[in-house]
C-alpha cells in the first residue's frame, strides 16, 4: 500500500483533466483549496456559468478520521471500531448546451487501519454519462473506451459495466440514470501494485471518453424547449445523488467540505407532476431508445 504515490496520481489527474476542459470551455477554473479539522483536506476546482459548462467541478480529498461513518460500517462490520483513510478524485460536469450530455467520473482508495493489524484497503471508482438527447455514436464511442480501459487487466468490462447499469438505477423511478458506463468498489484484485494500475487507467480513460463527444456536440444549435428538458431531466441526477449516492453520504456523515461534496448538483433544475415526453418525439427516444439495459460495445 503506497499511499503517496496514490496522493500524487491524483493531483496529476486532477490538473490533466481541468486543463484539457479549460481548454475545451475557454474559461478558468476556480481553485479552493480547504482543511478538515477532523484529519486531512482537499483541493476543489470548479467553474460555473461558462460557455460550455454551465456548472462543473473536479475534486481532490484526502481525509483521515478515528471512526469510520455508519454508511461504510453498516454493510461492513469487519470495518468497525477503525479508523479510516480516503483518497479520491471526483467530478462532474453539467454542461450549458442540452445536447452535450452531463457526465461523472470517480476514482477512490479507502483504508480501514487498526494499531497492530494489516490494513483493509481496495480501490473503487469508475464513469458514467448522463445524456439529455442521446446519440448511439457518442454511447458507443464512451462505452468502447471504458472498455478498452480494462482490456489490459483480464475480464473486467461486463462485469462493471453491469455494476454500473445496477449502481446508476433510480429505483423509485424505476429507470437508470443515463446510459452508464463502469462501475466498481472493493477492488483489490491481484494484489496492490495491479490493481493500482487498472484503477490508473480508469482515470487516464476519462478524458479520451468525454472530451470528443464535447467537441461533438457543444456547437449544436438548441432552443428554450430543450433547455426546459434538460433541466427537467436533471432533477433525476438531483435525486440520485441525495438519495442513493455513497459518496455523498459518506462525505456528509464523516463530516466532510459540504460545498465540495454537493458540487455536483446542477445549477438549474426543474420537476413536474406526472409528466410524460410526447410520443414519437425527441425527448421520448431519450426514454425508449437510450434510459434501456444496452450493450453498447
Amino acid at each position: 500500500m503506497n499511499i503517496e504515490a496514490i496522493r500524487s496520481y491524483l493531483l496529476e489527474l486532477q490538473g490533466r483533466i481541468v486543463g484539457e476542459m479549460e481548454r475545451l470551455d475557454g474559461g478558468t477554473f476556480r481553485r479552493d483549496g480547504w482543511d478538515r479539522p477532523e484529519g486531512g483536506g482537499g483541493l476543489s476546482i470548479l467553474i460555473e456559468d461558462s460557455k460550455v459548462l454551465e456548472r462543473g467541478g473536479v475534486n481532490f480529498s484526502h481525509v483521515r478520521g478515528a471512526n469510520l461513518p455508519p454508511s461504510a460500517s453498516a454493510s461492513r462490520p469487519q470495518l468497525a471500531g477503525r479508523g479510516f483513510e480516503a483518497l479520491g478524485v471526483s467530478l462532474v460536469f453539467h454542461p450549458r448546451n442540452p445536447y452535450v450530455p452531463t457526465v461523472h467520473m470517480n476514482v477512490r482508495f479507502f483504508a480501514a487501519t487498526r494499531e497492530g493489524e494489516a490494513p483493509i484497503w481496495w480501490f473503487g471508482g469508475g464513469m458514467d454519462l448522463t445524456p439529455y438527447y442521446g446519440h448511439a455514436d457518442d454511447a458507443r464511442h464512451f462505452h468502447q473506451t471504458c472498455k478498452d480501459a480494462l482490456v489490459p487487466f483480464g475480464d473486467h468490462h461486463a462485469t462493471f459495466k453491469k455494476w454500473c447499469d445496477e449502481y446508476f438505477y433510480l429505483k423509485h423511478r424505476q429507470e437508470p440514470r443515463g446510459v452508464g458506463g463502469i462501475f466498481f468498489d472493493d477492488f483489490s484484485e491481484g494484489g496492490f501494485d495491479p490493481a493500482f494500475a487498472l484503477w490508473r487507467s480508469v482515470g487516464d480513460h476519462f478524458l479520451p471518453a468525454y472530451a470528443p463527444i464535447v467537441e461533438r456536440r457543444r456547437d449544436t444549435p438548441y432552443g428554450e424547449r430543450e433547455r426546459d428538458f434538460q433541466a427537467y431531466r436533471r432533477g433525476r441526477y438531483v435525486e440520485f445523488n441525495l438519495v442513493f449516492d455513497r459518496g455523498t453520504l459518506f462525505g456528509l456523515q464523516s463530516a466532510g467540505r459540504t460545498e465540495s461534496i454537493l458540487m455536483s448538483m446542477p445549477p438549474i433544475v426543474k420537476w413536474r407532476y406526472d409528466w410524460k415526453p410526447e410520443a414519437g418525439s425527441p425527448e421520448a427516444a431519450l426514454y425508449t431508445d437510450f434510459l434501456v439495459e444496452r450493450d453498447w460495445v
